[in-house]
């Protein structure tokens, strides 16, 4: 396929140092094992001297305390005891901090400057639609989800859809390694004459609620919720209501559909078509291949996972789950010693990492969850697209395993498309690994979301 031809318009904001005052916002990028990791600084000063937080807005963390911060000729230096940080940078006549990352252990070259860099699809504002920020409520939760509605005008009655982000706390923009693709979704959308409402993970940004307890099932009610919001706005088409779920999205959507007469259609973005827990074995095993690990390192990876998801598939009371993985992955390290662990942690520390991780509530859920009974009982119109280089939701095990539960529940209004060339965030890549995604200019292919606008359109005319 014929790639798009792009011009790229790179803006930089510089803020220009006065003395040796270093107080405001420091941006760098982490480069760990080919993956970009943007930090965030917050320098304050004080008159007992510098204080700092740091963001890692590619990890939706935000606000993280600096333990301390020192700057004398030139020199910072930075630490975060809670997380075994160490930052020593030097500022050149750039106005650059030119210095090292040290965590766990490891080393990684880390320079600090005060540019910022908007992505080229990225919209600015004032935009040409009407932008609303919004608040709505969770009641039975007792939460409050905050995020973003755009209207093609500000008065009239238009259709609508609800964008629904993928895994991990990710803002209403769905913010990741640098890019906004939600951003660029709705904007996009927005300009074709659909509305869109797009929001804060709960206890993400400004939702309130707690996140890490939450599972997919429990951001179903923050969708849910959603539509009762919209339902109260008359400029929104009541008959005329969609969801978007892109990833995780795409398991929460089908959830809500195959029980409500509100939805209209859906969308599903490399959405999950095929039970978790084999869905991360095949993920894994893409990501591992790509990231030049052998075949049979691989091979004994997927074994020792397997044996884990299968523990968990089985059990249901947490204590004895924490248990018996404790003393399986123990195992599998003694079985395995030339496998190893980081650096910088200890044997029992690794392990509880790996058990934790395991019985965390939302990965339980995710490892038994099989998308098919849901997807049987889905009567509305369905697009699924996926991209053919997408390794972490591969494209044709996951849409073959769609079109047939959609099928089999009879459902006839059903698309599925795989789009060439493109990745888990639907851009224009050369290998689909995630280590990429921060290095691609592109945000979102225009081929994928003109897929997206003209199927919606057709299905409300």
């Amino acid at each position: 396929m014929k790639k798009a031809v792009f011009i790229l318009l790179i803006i930089l904001i510089t803020l220009p140092i006065y003395g040796q005052d270093i107080a405001g916002e420091w941006n760098g990028v982490l480069k760990v094992q080919g993956i970009q990791l943007r930090l965030v600084f917050h320098i304050i000063n004080e008159e007992k001297g510098y204080s700092s937080t740091m963001d890692s807005p590619d990890q939706g963390a935000k606000g993280i305390h600096v333990t301390s911060t020192r700057y004398e000729n030139s020199i910072l230096i930075m630490e975060i005891s809670t997380l075994g940080v160490h930052y020593k940078g030097t500022l050149d006549d750039q106005n650059i901090f030119i210095g090292i990352f040290k965590q766990a252990g490891q080393s990684f070259p880390l320079n600090l400057s005060k540019e910022k860099v908007i992505k080229p699809q990225e919209p600015t504002e004032p935009y040409s639609y009407h932008s609303e920020n919004i608040k709505f409520e969770n009641m039975q939760d007792k939460i409050v989800l905050a995020g973003t509605l755009t209207l093609p005008q500000k008065n009239g009655n238009f259709p609508v859809v609800i964008l629904i982000s993928g895994s991990g706390p990710q803002n209403r923009n769905e913010e990741v390694f640098g890019h906004k693709p939600f951003l660029v979704l709705a904007d996009h959308l927005t300009k074709k004459g659909i509305a869109v409402l797009r929001f804060d993970d709960r206890g993400t940004a400004e939702s309130t609620g707690n996140f890490k307890t939450a599972t997919s099932l429990d951001f179903t009610g923050d969708v849910e919720s959603a539509i009762r919001y919209l339902q109260t706005r008359k400029e929104i088409n009541k008959n005329q209501i969609g969801l978007i779920g892109h990833s995780e999205g795409g398991i929460i959507a089908p959830i809500i559909a195959s029980k409500s007469k509100d939805i209209n259609f859906i969308v599903l973005l490399a959405g999950p078509g095929i039970r978790g827990d084999k869905l991360l074995l095949i993920q894994q095993e893409l990501i591992g291949k790509a990231s030049g690990i052998s075949d049979a390192d691989l091979q004994k990876a997927k074994v020792i996972n397997k044996g884990a998801f299968d523990i968990v598939l089985k059990s249901n009371n947490t204590e004895m789950l924490e248990t018996e993985l404790t003393s399986y992955i123990q195992q599998a390290i003694i079985d395995n010693p030339e496998s190893g662990k980081p650096t910088g942690i200890s044997e029992d520390d690794y392990v509880k990492l790996q058990v934790s991780q395991l019985i965390n509530p939302w990965m339980r859920y995710f490892i038994k969850y099989d998308p098919a009974p849901i997807l049987e009982k889905i009567k509305c119109p369905v697009l699924a697209i996926n991209g053919e280089k997408d390794l972490q939701v591969p494209s044709k095990v996951n849409l073959e395993a769609i079109e047939k539960a959609l099928e089999k529940g009879g459902n006839k209004k059903v698309t599925t498309k795989e789009l060439a060339n493109l990745n888990h965030l639907f851009q224009e890549c050369e290998t689909g690994s995630p280590s990429e995604y921060a290095a691609i200019e592109q945000t979102f292919s225009p081929i994928a979301l003109a897929k997206i606008s003209n199927w919606i359109l057709k299905q409300v005319k």
